[in-house]
């Protein structure tokens, strides 16, 4: 397996410009994506203003399971998945959680994100 990386835009704007998509949330192909960065940009900045200062890791297994954004803090395995819809569930917590013992997840929606990124 190969290290892929992901990249995040600060601005999302310039995101949409840059791909040349400007059409509104609800006709977007792309929403799940959008909402990642949003919210991996807005973590960031609140972890910042918190003064706490995490690493970052995107986590994947070589049959494709996905989790969107881990957190190391002090020794422990923070991981979350950003889901736009709440009706999509996730089945890589199991694996990540039997893999790490020291490790908590959380599915972060729109419904429930506001705690996730306040400070």
């Amino acid at each position: 397996m190969s290290k892929s990386r992901k990249y995040y835009f600060y601005d999302l704007g310039i995101r949409n410009t840059v791909i040349s998509n400007l059409n509104s949330i609800d006709v977007r192909d792309d929403v799940g994506g959008i909402w990642e960065n949003f919210l991996m940009i807005e973590r960031m900045k609140r972890n910042r203003y918190s003064s706490v200062y995490p690493n970052y890791y995107f986590w994947r297994t070589y049959d494709g399971k996905e989790i969107d954004l881990i957190e190391e803090i002090g020794g422990r395995l923070y991981g979350y998945e950003f889901k736009w819809s709440k009706s999509k569930k996730n089945s890589n917590a199991k694996e990540f959680l039997d893999t790490y013992d020291n490790a908590s997840f959380e599915i972060v929606t729109k419904e429930k994100y506001f705690d996730f990124v306040r400070y």
